[in-house]
C-alpha cells in the first residue's frame, strides 16, 4: 500500500506553561504509573515504542488514552479505543460529530495549539500521544504524568502516523485492516464514477484568502485515492494561499468549498459566488472531516461524500 508522502510544515513549538501545573501533577501522582477506573495503581507489563523524542515504555494494554491530534483521536476510535480525554480545534464545536456516539462523551484537554495540563494530569491516563511541532515544549512535562509518545509532525503522511498510532496502542494489524479498506474503497469510488481523467481541487474560505489543499495534504491525498489528478500549483508543504482575485487559479473539473455549515448561506465566498461560470462543478463540503478528520474513519467519510456528490450530478 503506499500513500502520497507529504512534506514537513513548519509550526511554531507552544511555549507556555500555566503555574498550577506543578502543583495539580504532584496530586494526581505524576509517575506516569497506569492507573484504572477506580483509581487504584495497576501493575501492567509494558513495551518499548519507537517515536519522535526516542523511545518509550508503554502499557501493552492502555486503558486510559489521552490523544492530542485528530489524526491520534480517529485512530484510536477507529481501533476501538475510546480516549478519556482529547484536544479539539474548537472547544464550543467540541469532538467531531463524524466519530459518532461513542466519542461524544471524550472530556476535552484544551485545544490542539494549547493542551491543557492540569485536565491531562486529573484524568490519570496511562498513555498520552503528542506530536513534535505542536507539543515539542511540553513532552517533559507530559512524559511526567504518563508514558509520551510523539508523532514527528501531524504533515507526515497520515497514513503513516495512523501506524505509530495503532504501535503505541498495541494494534498495527487493525491500522494495516483499516488502511487496506480505505484504499479498496477509493479503488471503488474511482471505477464507478470513471474519475481518471478528472480534476478536483479542494478550498477552504479563510478571512483574507483562499487556501488550496495540494495532493500530499489529507483531503487532496484522498482525492487522488479516489483517481482524481490536483491541478499543479508551487504548493507550500501541503497548501497554498491566493488571493480572492487570483480565484480562477482554483479552478478544476471538481470544485469543493468546505463550510462549518453547508447550508448558510454565505458558505461559498463571494470571490467563487461572482464567477460561476468558471465553477460549473462547485460543491459545499462539511469542513469537520474533510479538513479535521485525518484518520481512517475521516478517509472513508471523505470517500462517501465523494461518492454522493459523484452519484448525485451523474
Amino acid at each position: 500500500m503506499s500513500l502520497p508522502r507529504t512534506s514537513h510544515t513548519s509550526l511554531r513549538p507552544l511555549a507556555w506553561v500555566s503555574l498550577p501545573v506543578a502543583a495539580t501533577l504532584a496530586l494526581t501522582g505524576c509517575g506516569g504509573g497506569g492507573q484504572d477506573g477506580t483509581g487504584e495503581a495497576e501493575a501492567s507489563e509494558t513495551r518499548a515504542v519507537e517515536h519522535a523524542r526516542g523511545e518509550s515504555e508503554v502499557p501493552v494494554d492502555p486503558r486510559r488514552v489521552v490523544v492530542l491530534e485528530p489524526v491520534q483521536l480517529d485512530t484510536s476510535v477507529a481501533l476501538g479505543v475510546i480516549p478519556v480525554g482529547t484536544t479539539v480545534l474548537n472547544e464550543a464545536a467540541g469532538v467531531p460529530g463524524y466519530l459518532g456516539e461513542e466519542a461524544a462523551g471524550i472530556e476535552s484537554v484544551g485545544t490542539v495549539p494549547e493542551p491543557n495540563l492540569e485536565r491531562i494530569a486529573a484524568l490519570e491516563p496511562d498513555l498520552i500521544l503528542g506530536t513534535e511541532t505542536r507539543h515539542s515544549a511540553l513532552y517533559d512535562q507530559l512524559a511526567s504524568i504518563a508514558p509520551t509518545v510523539f508523532m514527528a509532525s501531524q504533515a507526515d503522511p497520515w497514513a503513516e502516523n495512523v501506524q505509530l498510532v495503532a504501535r503505541a496502542l498495541g494494534d498495527e494489524e487493525g491500522a494495516t485492516t483499516l488502511l487496506d479498506d480505505y484504499e479498496e474503497r477509493c479503488a471503488e469510488v474511482a471505477e464507478t464514477h470513471g474519475t481518471e481523467d478528472s480534476t478536483a481541487q479542494l478550498i477552504r474560505p479563510r478571512d483574507e484568502v483562499l487556501t488550496l489543499y495540494g495532493p500530499t495534504s489529507f483531503a487532496g491525498s484522498t482525492l487522488e485515492c479516489a483517481g482524481f489528478t490536483t491541478p499543479e500549483h508551487d504548493w507550500e508543504d501541503i497548501s497554498l494561499d491566493i488571493s480572492p482575485e487570483r480565484v480562477l487559479d482554483a479552478q478544476a473539473d471538481l470544485v469543493l468549498v468546505t463550510a462549518t455549515d453547508v447550508d448558510a448561506p454565505d458558505a461559498v465566498p463571494d470571490a467563487i459566488r461572482d464567477n460561476g461560470d468558471a465553477f460549473p462543478e462547485l460543491h459545499v463540503v462539511d469542513r469537520s472531516f474533510w479538513i479535521t478528520g485525518v484518520g481512517p474513519l475521516g478517509g472513508m467519510t471523505v470517500l462517501d461524500d465523494i461518492d454522493r456528490i459523484l452519484s448525485a450530478a451523474e
